[in-house]
């Protein structure tokens, strides 16, 4: 891709870190030399982080992500010149509002091409609740504004650690009620296909949590009900899934280890072990989308807000992956859009004439 990969960005909470990370961030002008950072956000509320932090990053304001060249950060104005307040580590209703008309005009933009890629900042989703928006978070909201149709997977992603989950905003009571054999399949596929076309594994290897202690050998009965007839249905679709997993078992063990992703059945029962593993560092990847947004794997930190303390680790690593999964899929796409005969030797003829045979449809890498 000769052009640097345009990556619009989101302020999130505006009285949380979300402002800090990004002008840390691209305070280190090599970033210039990977991308065109592009922030939805207001001029006024960012010299007011700026002077909180005492943070000399340079913002150009656009009115739009089309004006945007190379060589600079640019800020997207979203508010024109109204006076936005920030009350350091509030959550506050404003706040909710402005981090709802970031991610809006981001997605806008997105939608008609004028950025390649979408990068999130933490924002407070109660605070977007509070006036009375559906928002049952970020990620869902995407897929229904982005998505066209597609079956979102949230994955937190670090190094080579990627675990998935089936459900994820939802109560815990409802968590078995809304497991079934169909779900499992989807997200096994959608994040197969992820791994292959994002991440440019050829041959992903899945492993899938258990729901109930003990894998089932204790109480419950999901998994010999509809876990493990999902896991067998997918391998007969020749996808490389195992379980299911007992999840004290197989992070205790390090047997995570030995796979491409984990899919976990609900949100906790993944992310704790995740942020274990990682206390800081680590990507909320939002995979199935036929757009790429990524996120820091962090939360909005009202009690660090304004201090300048914030770690740029994750949301460096939410930069680096979203511009390589753009060109993973381009890769991907060049070379599976037009797959190369299959060259072999009919052994029943001793000829030893090169015949020539297409792939399968279904062939990938």
């Amino acid at each position: 891709m000769d052009n640097k990969i345009k990556v619009g960005i989101t302020h999130g909470d505006i009285n949380g870190i979300g402002y800090e990370l990004v002008l840390k961030t691209f305070s280190d002008e090599g970033m210039l030399d990977m991308c065109t950072p592009i922030i939805y956000g207001s001029p006024k509320v960012a010299a007011y982080h700026k002077k909180a932090i005492d943070n000399q990053t340079n913002l150009t304001v656009v009115h739009s992500a089309s004006e945007a060249g190379e060589g600079r950060v640019y800020m997207v104005n979203c508010f024109g010149d109204s006076e936005v307040i920030v009350n350091f580590s509030q959550p506050t209703s404003e706040a909710g509002k402005a981090a709802l008309m970031s991610l809006d005009k981001a997605l806008s933009e997105l939608n008609k091409g004028l950025i390649d890629v979408l990068v999130t900042t933490p924002l407070n989703s109660s605070t977007i609740k509070s006036q009375g928006v559906n928002f049952p978070g970020q990620t869902e909201y995407i897929q229904g504004i982005a998505g066209d149709g597609h079956q979102s997977l949230m994955m937190l992603v670090k190094d080579n650690v990627r675990v998935a989950f089936v459900t994820t905003h939802i109560p815990i009571s409802k968590i078995s009620s809304s497991l079934t054999k169909n779900l499992i399949k989807e997200k096994i596929a959608v994040l197969n296909e992820a791994l292959q076309r994002d991440f440019y594994i050829e041959r992903p290897r899945i492993a899938v949590l258990s729901l109930n202690p003990q894998g089932g050998g204790g109480p419950g009965s999901e998994e010999y009900e509809i876990i493990e007839p999902a896991i067998e249905e997918m391998n007969e679709k020749k996808l490389f899934t195992f379980g299911p997993y007992p999840v004290d078992e197989f992070f205790g063990s390090d047997l995570f280890t030995h796979f491409d992703a984990v899919l976990a059945m609900y949100r906790d029962q993944g992310f704790v072990p995740f942020r274990t593993l990682f206390p800081e560092g680590g990507v909320n990847y939002t995979a199935g989308l036929p757009i790429v947004r990524t996120a820091p794997a962090q939360a909005v930190e009202y009690d660090i807000a304004g201090k300048g303390v914030a770690s740029t680790e994750s949301f460096r690593e939410s930069i680096y992956m979203a511009i390589d999964i753009v060109r993973n899929r381009k890769r991907f796409d060049e070379v599976t859009a037009h797959p190369l005969k299959k060259q072999y030797y009919e052994k029943r003829d001793d000829s030893d004439k090169l015949k020539l045979d297409q792939v399968d449809d279904d062939t990938t890498l």
